[in-house]
């Protein structure tokens, strides 16, 4: 995927027969992606009164997602993508409810904080079946990378306008309205997808290859995406906590959700334009290059100025979320096994909620005793951290083989 992607591409992917239900569908499913944890994490604070125990329970959610995007990637991969999603969204349903009755009964911070990663673990895992579709559905070539490149710049939108909305649903008059709103979405966008015709008929690719514990991580350049994209999600994370702190001391509490919203603009805008002729062109450059910058750009937020200094440098930032995004896919095009396709890029999730989970993390805790200024100044240097080790594996960016069985790995 080293060439540029045309319109006519993505028109040609997007009207391939057999797409359009299941891509309407996981529209829906993944819209939520990155708006269900923010959610409850603002319910379970307002219920509470406590930020620690919401930081608890979302902690428990983020580590949730983190395992059972892996996990339910593998189970695709084996068994095929409709039935696993059933299942997920069936279970997932039960346990954002009880999490709710849970939490309107001022049950104990253990039981919320369990509750909490079972909706993680269960959160059907759309977005990573959706992307293995393709390669299932459309021949190697120009429509198969635009159809990557939309399913990455879709799910970047999402982990990033995701908080928007749930900054937006915390002002109606029940603060759990986004946690049922996005469980819905998913539940909804998760059994529309499994049970299209496309999907229903998907049947698992089947190699002569040996299963490692491992699976596609075993590829040296899959653990070099693994890393650039846990270093994509920590410089989000940071942001997706200073951003709004920055507007609540500004006096306006609903301007972070905005403010959030702009990076999903420019970065759609940008996306689409970057697609035509990425850059750098060596494939193995871009994921160093393009998280740099990134983080660089934030750290520009540390200026002290103004709420429209905020908004500009914000809209500038967003323009290298997709790059990365698409750049993360392309690169596992080349390194990932064909049959682990949707572990694959279940790993990618993984890392990028693991990221986003030690951004905020850190974040929270710098804006809190420190000052807005220092979360911007960490979320540089880590980003520019994981640019650095990205670029110092580089040459792990090779075409995956069968050699690569022939590492070390713990086979099952």
């Amino acid at each position: 995927m080293s060439h540029s992607t045309r319109p006519a591409d993505y028109r040609a992917a997007l009207t391939t027969p057999g797409a359009r239900g299941p891509v309407v569908a996981s529209l829906l499913g993944r819209l939520p992606i990155a708006m269900v944890g923010l959610s409850l994490l603002l319910y379970v604070q307002n219920r509470t009164g406590s930020i620690a125990t919401a930081s608890l329970v979302s902690a428990g959610s983020l580590i949730g997602v983190a395992i059972g995007s892996a996990a339910q990637s593998r189970i695709m991969d084996r068994a095929g993508p409709s039935r696993p999603l059933l299942v997920t969204a069936s279970l997932f349903a039960v346990f954002v409810a009880l999490t709710i009755v849970a939490v309107e009964r001022h049950a104990a911070t253990f039981s919320l904080v369990v509750l909490g990663f079972a909706v993680g673990l269960t959160e059907p895992m759309v977005g990573s079946a959706s992307r293995a579709m393709w390669t299932r559905l459309v021949p190697p070539g120009p429509t198969r990378d635009a159809a990557l490149v939309y399913e990455a710049i879709s799910l970047e939108v999402f982990f990033i306008a995701g908080p928007a909305v749930s900054g937006l649903l915390i002002r109606l008059p029940w603060p759990g309205a986004g946690v049922v709103v996005g469980a819905a979405c998913l539940v909804i966008g998760a059994v529309w997808f499994a049970l299209t015709a496309t999907i229903r008929q998907s049947r698992p690719e089947r190699t002569g290859r040996k299963s490692t514990l491992l699976g596609p991580l075993a590829h040296p350049g899959m653990r070099t995406v693994a890393i650039a994209a846990m270093g994509f999600g920590a410089v989000i994370g940071f942001v997706e906590v200073a951003i709004p702190a920055a507007a609540i001391r500004a006096g306006d509490p609903g301007a972070g959700g905005l403010l959030l919203g702009l990076l999903s603009i420019s970065s759609v805008a940008f996306g689409v334009v970057y697609g035509l002729r990425p850059w750098p062109r060596p494939i193995e450059l871009r994921m160093p290059v393009l998280l740099g910058g990134f983080a660089v750009m934030v750290g520009l937020l540390a200026i002290p100025t103004s709420m429209l200094w905020l908004a500009l440098v914000t809209l500038v930032a967003g323009l290298l979320v997709t790059p990365q995004a698409t750049t993360h896919s392309a690169v596992l095009e080349v390194v990932a096994p064909p049959e682990t396709a949707t572990e694959a890029f279940g790993w990618v999730i993984t890392s990028v909620t693991v990221g986003i989970a030690l951004g905020q993390l850190t974040s929270g805790q710098l804006v809190k005793y420190v000052g807005l200024w220092s979360s911007y100044v960490a979320a540089t240097l880590m980003g520019l951290a994981f640019a650095a080790v990205v670029y110092a594996r580089r040459k792990t960016v090779t075409r995956y083989s069968d050699a690569t069985e022939r590492e070390p790995a713990l086979a099952v």
